[in-house]
């Protein structure tokens, strides 16, 4: 299993990165997949998810900042983050499992880290 997170950096307050997770089809393929975050002295979080029935969950923290979506011909997940806020810094993990709810449970990547600037 591996998941592959590219996109992070440092970025001013109010701008914007766009988070990829790569993966292999059969991963890709499940039910679910999302991103986590976690930042130091914090529990992990869970920031965006969908699923292949449509369903789509964002953390209030995030909601019309974030969009989750994927990309079938790449076997990509990726996270556009706009409007980014220094409470947003923190290593974001890319994960995929049998359901949003489970997905805690499920595969993770290594990460990719978020800094923002104030």
């Amino acid at each position: 299993v591996r998941l592959v997170e590219s996109g992070g950096g440092l970025v001013h307050a109010g701008g914007s990165l766009t988070l990829s997770c790569t993966t292999s089809g059969s991963i890709f393929n499940l039910p679910a997949m999302g991103w986590y975050r976690q930042a130091p002295g914090k529990e992990r979080e869970l920031v965006a998810a969908l699923d292949t029935g449509g369903s789509l969950y964002y953390a209030d923290t995030v909601r019309d900042r974030f969009t989750i979506a994927r990309d079938s011909a790449k076997n990509a997940l990726t996270l556009q983050m706009n409007s980014l806020e220094p409470e947003d810094t923190a290593m974001y993990y890319c994960a995929a499992g049998m359901g949003i709810d489970v997905l805690s449970r499920g595969s993770r990547g290594q990460g990719t880290q978020v800094t923002v600037s104030s």
